[in-house]
C-alpha cells in the first residue's frame, strides 16, 4: 500500500480491565486508536493476551490505512501486570513467533511508565486507583522506586476493588459481631445486596470465589461514591477518606527516594492520577491530605505538588517508550495531555 518507506510506532495502555492503542507516525502526530478488554496477562493467560494485542494492532492499522502485514517500527507495550522480566520475555517473545507482522521491535514495562511517560518528560510520581493500584517515582536519572502493585490478593490497597472489598467485609464483621463499624452499615447492606444480586450472604460466596470477576466486583465502588457523594452515607464517605489517606501513604512511601528537582519544579511534585477512583476526588481529599504528613523528619516535606490527570491515554506514553528502543523521540506536547486535578502550595 505504499507505506513501506514510512515509520510508524505504537503504544498500548492495557489496565486489568480496558486496554488502548495508538499508531504514531515519526512526527508524534495521532494516525489511530483501536480498543479491546484487559491484556493484563496475570489475569487473562499469554495467549488471549497475545490475541488481544494482535487485534487492536490489525484494527488500528486499519484505521491508519496501513496494511496489517506492514509492521510498525516499535511497539510500547505499558500493561497492567507488565513489570515482571520473565512475563515480559514471554508476551514479547509469544508476539514475534506468534503475529510477526505486528511490530519488528517491542518495550514492555507497567502501566505505571506509559502513564508517566505520557505527562512528563524528565520524571515525576504516577500514582493508579483504578479497578487495581500502584505507585511509581520515576527520578530524572531514569530510577525507579514503587510503593503496592501487588494485585488484589495482597494489595491494591484504594483501588475500586478495595474499596468495595472493605465495604463488604465491614457489612459481614458487623454481622458477624466480629468487628465494632465505625458507622452504621443499614444503607451499604441494602446497597450491596441490590448490586451483587443476592438477598442471603451466603449467595455472594459464588462471586468471590466459583465465578470470581475482579472488574465486576470492583464495580460496587461506583455505587459507593453515590451513596457517599448523593446521600451522605457516614460509612460510604469513611470509606473515601481511607482510600484517599492510603494514597497519600504511597506518595510518602517512595518520598525518601525522590530526586530534589522533582520537588523543586514548576507546580512542585507531579503527581499523575490514573484511574477510574479519582472520579471521587471530593471524596478522597481529606483522606490523601492527611496521609501525605510525614511519619517523621527523615522523610522529605512535600510542601508543593500538582495532582495531573491524563486527557490523552498513557499509550501515547507507551508509543514514545517504545520508540526509545530505536534512539527515536517522538515528540509530544505534555501540557495538552493533562489537565490539573489539584494544585497544593505552602
Amino acid at each position: 500500500m505504499g507505506d513501506s518507506g514510512k515509520a510508524f510506532y505504537g503504544g498500548i495502555e492495557g489496565g486489568a480491565t480496558h486496554s488502548k492503542m495508538v499508531i504514531m507516525d515519526e512526527s508524534g502526530s495521532v494516525l489511530a486508536w483501536s480498543e479491546a478488554q484487559s491484556t493484563n496477562h496475570w489475569l487473562i493467560g499469554i495467549d488471549l493476551c497475545l490475541v488481544r494485542i494482535n487485534s487492536m494492532a490489525e484494527e488500528a492499522k486499519k484505521k491508519a490505512g496501513i496494511d496489517i502485514q506492514t509492521p510498525l517500527k516499535a511497539l510500547g507495550l505499558s500493561l497492567s501486570g507488565g513489570e515482571q522480566k520473565e512475563g515480559q520475555r514471554k508476551v514479547i517473545e509469544g508476539m514475534k513467533e506468534t503475529f510477526p507482522y505486528v511490530s519488528e521491535n517491542y518495550h514492555m514495562c507497567t502501566d505505571t511508565y506509559g502513564a508517566i511517560a505520557t505527562a512528563c518528560k524528565a520524571g515525576g510520581i504516577v500514582l493508579i486507583s483504578g479497578t487495581g493500584s500502584n505507585c511509581q517515582l520515576i527520578n530524572p536519572d531514569g530510577s525507579v522506586h514503587g510503593c503496592g502493585g501487588w494485585g488484589h490478593m495482597l494489595g491494591d490497597e484504594s483501588s475500586a476493588y478495595w474499596i468495595s472489598q472493605k465495604a463488604v467485609k465491614t457489612v459481614f464483621d458487623a454481622l458477624d459481631n466480629l468487628a465494632q463499624p465505625p458507622h452504621d452499615i443499614t444503607y451499604i447492606k441494602k446497597a450491596m445486596e441490590e448490586y451483587y444480586g443476592f438477598t442471603e450472604r451466603f449467595g455472594l460466596l459464588d462471586q468471590v470465589y466459583t465465578n470470581f470477576d475482579k472488574s465486576k466486583f470492583a464495580g460496587f465502588c461506583k455505587r459507593l461514591s453515590l451513596g457517599a457523594r448523593d446521600d451522605a452515607d457516614p460509612l460510604c464517605l469513611w470509606l473515601f477518606k481511607e482510600a484517599g489517606r492510603l494514597l497519600g501513604r504511597h506518595i510518602i512511601a517512595v518520598s525518601p527516594t525522590i530526586n530534589q528537582t522533582l520537588l523543586n519544579g514548576e507546580g512542585g511534585l507531579r503527581i499523575v492520577c490514573v484511574g477510574s477512583v479519582w472520579k471521587s476526588w471530593d471524596l478522597l481529599k481529606e483522606g490523601f491530605l492527611a496521609g501525605l504528613a510525614r511519619p517523621n523528619d527523615s522523610y522529605p516535606d512535600i510542601k508543593d505538588f500538582t495532582l495531573l490527570k491524563l486527557k490523552e491515554s498513557s499509550a501515547i506514553g507507551a508509543a514514545r517508550l517504545g520508540a526509545k528502543v530505536l534512539s527515536v523521540d517522538l515528540q509530544i506536547d505534555y501540557e495538552s495531555t493533562v489537565d490539573v486535578l489539584f494544585q497544593h502550595t505552602q
